[in-house]
């Protein structure tokens, strides 16, 4: 019915939309956990307390301590299936009415050989937990 050039062609085509769809099972080790930054117009108290609410809501992390003294927001290991993770975020006041958050979230498996810092999270994650943040900072300044 079809010539074994066409043949070819499209077991050549179905093998390429084949290996375009593989999504990679294993999360590769990197050296440096990610940061990601973004600028809200709040000021850096509403920032710290709705980081923190958003770690806490989204199981990143246990005990989430607010260092206004730093800047910071912190949290403990989350363990889980051989899995942890914590968050960290910075917030900095560039001026009146806006600050810069940079977070991080830290994800580690165990091995044989100790833990190992994978990446799980992509930009596209990021976002989701920034735009969380946007709108917890709106919570956090209507409680005033």
């Amino acid at each position: 019915m079809f010539s074994t050039k066409t043949n070819s062609l499209f077991m050549f085509v179905l093998l390429m939309f084949v290996a375009s769809c593989t999504y990679p099972f294993s999360s590769p080790v990197i050296a440096k956990p990610d940061e990601y930054t973004r600028v809200y117009e709040a000021k850096e108290k509403f920032a710290l307390r709705a980081v923190a609410r958003v770690i806490k809501e989204k199981s990143v992390g246990i005990h989430v301590v607010i260092d206004e003294k730093n800047h910071r927001v912190d949290s403990d290991y989350f363990l889980s299936d051989g899995w942890r993770t914590k968050a960290t975020a910075v917030v900095k006041q560039i001026n009146w009415k806006e600050c810069e958050v940079t977070l991080s979230v830290i994800t580690e498996k165990q091995t044989k050989d100790g833990w190992e810092m994978r990446r799980l999270l992509e930009k596209d994650q990021y976002d989701v937990f920034f735009n969380a943040i946007d709108l917890k900072i709106y919570e956090e300044m209507s409680r005033i």
